[in-house]
């Protein structure tokens, strides 16, 4: 009987540890930056790791071209490069902190990062 209370208090004390070091992951995936290209670098789309868009370079050339769709099929393979890149970085950080943690299904979240 005894011994189920103390699994919880130890999931408990984990919860409250968890708690506290996604806060700090938080912060750090704010400083981490990565960018996607595409068009052989012609647009290039800077990333947090948080996923918030921090910048995007389009190559004068590609307005000249007068081709809406080719610069948009670009951009969004940008961007979905530095998304991917993005989550990558974060599942890192995420794996980082739950080692040794004994959270059930906490491998079934991270793996949504990855996706």
């Amino acid at each position: 009987m005894f011994n189920g209370l103390f699994d919880i208090a130890s999931v408990m004390k984990q919860a409250r540890e968890f708690g506290g070091k996604m806060q700090d992951i938080q912060e750090r995936l704010k400083d981490v930056h990565v960018k996607g290209t595409a068009g052989a670098g012609l647009v290039e789309v800077g990333m947090n790791g948080l996923q918030e868009m921090l910048s995007c370079k389009i190559d004068p050339t590609l307005f000249a071209k007068n081709d809406p769709e080719f610069l948009e099929e670009l951009i969004a393979a940008a961007v979905n490069e530095a998304v991917a890149e993005s989550r990558g970085k974060h599942a890192e950080m995420m794996q980082s902190l739950t080692a040794g943690m004994n959270l059930p299904g906490m491998q079934d979240v991270l793996k949504q990062f990855t996706k």
